[in-house]
């Protein structure tokens, strides 16, 4: 057997005195409990260690640091895959697919088996971020019996790890049903979209003491039901703010709330500026994605009927050998049919 002995110290490679320590002192060795024992984790220079799968936990110790939560839409595989790569905490497959993905005038037309299919999507490339879902219009309105039921597919057969819903008191002993068998719920109050017919409009909610009042109550009466967050859309911030500050352990994610609450969400199309509806007065678009796709798909149909495109370095050569033979077999081809 090789004595590592005898090799100078400061010959070894650090693997080796640590392989050589060994040898040389097994009662190092020997007194450790490796069937118990976990390997120490090492970061190497240049590589970041991979994510942890976001949980409610950890976003309950983001709202007790203070670290703002980043919530973003997506509604497939590329989005969510995005979702996934730049550090998103929360990806929301919203019901907002109805509109700015196919082409629905409301957020209403949206069924189940539609939010299935792009749940399933997002999440084959979002595993990391805490994936919610929207349960779609009519779907949890019924009963709480029908709400599980609906939720369950959303959890089994699409891949959800929570459900959001959108609602204030009239919700609390669904959304109680819903936690006690396991489903995480998301609250959603203030401006409710599946509601814009009855509240004439997407209109900014709680802006007089008493709707703020309501407001108010809905978001403590959900978070007292299991809820273990509240989204709040399109209310005054000053509200926003103390609805965060009288939550005991929910956070609060906001959209259209001001910068007093624990996090804030946006759609995926305002966000990346390829909306071209109404923009609400809380949509920043940090991207012009749209002027992007408009010129490749200019330029390309310029390079098609210029014949410009594809050139030839973007094309397959054949031996000329093959070729010559080829045009002999066809030839053959052709005298036979004569």
């Amino acid at each position: 057997m090789f004595n590592y002995r005898i090799i100078k110290r400061a010959q070894r490679p650090k693997q080796l005195l640590d392989f050589s320590a060994s040898l040389c002192y097994p009662s190092r060795v020997c007194s450790r409990r490796w069937m118990s024992a976990r390997p120490e984790e090492r970061q190497v220079v240049g590589i970041t260690p991979p994510r942890k799968k976001v949980t409610i936990q950890h976003l309950q110790a983001l709202r007790t640091s203070r670290t703002p939560i980043t919530m973003l839409t997506a509604y497939d595989f590329p989005t969510g895959r995005a979702c996934e790569a730049h550090g998103v905490d929360i990806t929301l497959v919203g019901d907002s697919l109805a509109q700015v993905c196919l082409g629905y005038d409301s957020t209403t037309r949206l069924t189940l088996d539609e939010m299935l299919h792009h749940i399933r999507a997002v999440a084959r490339g979002s595993h990391v971020p805490l994936l919610i879902a929207d349960m779609p219009f009519g779907t949890y309105h019924a009963s709480p019996e029908d709400a599980v039921r609906n939720a369950v597919r959303m959890v089994r057969e699409g891949g959800a790890d929570a459900v959001k819903l959108e609602g204030g008191l009239e919700l609390v002993d669904t959304v109680r049903r819903l936690t006690s068998v396991g489903i995480p719920v998301m609250a959603h109050v203030g401006l409710l979209p599946q509601r814009h017919v009855a509240l004439s409009g997407y209109r900014t909610q709680g802006r007089d003491a008493e709707s703020a009042l309501g407001v108010l109550r809905s978001a403590l009466a959900l978070e007292e039901a299991g809820a273990f967050a509240v989204l709040l859309e399109a209310i005054p911030h000053v509200l926003a703010t103390y609805i965060t500050q009288r939550l005991r352990h929910a956070p609060t994610i906001g959209i259209g709330a001001g910068p007093g609450t624990d996090g804030q969400v946006l759609v995926w199309d305002d966000l990346m500026g390829t909306w071209h509806g109404h923009q609400a007065k809380f949509v920043r678009r940090f991207a012009d994605v749209k002027s992007e796709v408009e010129k490749g798909i200019r330029a390309y149909s310029e390079a098609v009927r210029e014949r410009s495109f594809p050139a030839s370095t973007e094309s397959y050569e054949m031996p000329k050998a093959q070729w010559e033979r080829f045009q002999q077999l066809v030839e053959g081809d052709a005298a036979k049919d004569a």
